[in-house]
């Protein structure tokens, strides 16, 4: 019996969700499910450039964990492109460290430590906000887990 996945920190949730070939009705398409841990491997190593054993400390697991997550997560993007499949992010034991709010009135996009709690949309004053976060089912998880690093910083 394989032990339990201990949650990794992705940094916040991703803007966007769901990538398809241009022109093909989603219906037809094949689906490929990137988790948020994979995701944010691909963001640490190939947008920021950073090494296999820094990106591993930001998301706090052991380096040949990162390692592994990079492969399997490289390949399911390559099937995405050479297969013409539908990718979706989403799943995966995460923790965030930052959230996204998005306004559903002006459509204003934010960016919030997990822990802040925002009512108000600080461009229109509207109170029709959208939690990126919560819409992954995470909130006062991430709240805890974000206050508990804080902790550790110091």
């Amino acid at each position: 019996m394989p032990r339990p996945k201990n949650n990794r920190i992705v940094y916040e949730p991703p803007s966007y969700t769901e990538f398809k070939p241009a022109g093909v009705s989603i219906k037809s398409l094949e689906e490929i499910q990137l988790n948020l841990d994979e995701f944010e491997a691909v963001r640490l190593a190939d947008l920021l450039g950073m090494s296999h054993e820094e990106a591993a400390n930001e998301m706090e697991i052991s380096r040949s964990t990162f390692s592994r997550l990079i492969v399997k997560s490289r390949k399911k993007i390559a099937d995405f492109f050479f297969q013409g499949k539908l990718l979706t992010v989403a799943g995966g034991n995460i923790h965030f460290r930052k959230n996204i709010i998005k306004c559903s009135d002006c459509g204003h996009m934010f960016k919030i430590d997990i822990g802040t709690i925002m009512t108000t949309c600080p461009e229109c004053g509207s109170k029709n906000l959208l939690s990126l976060a919560g819409s992954f089912g995470h909130g006062e998880c991430c709240r805890i887990a974000y206050i508990e690093y804080k902790n550790k910083e110091k």
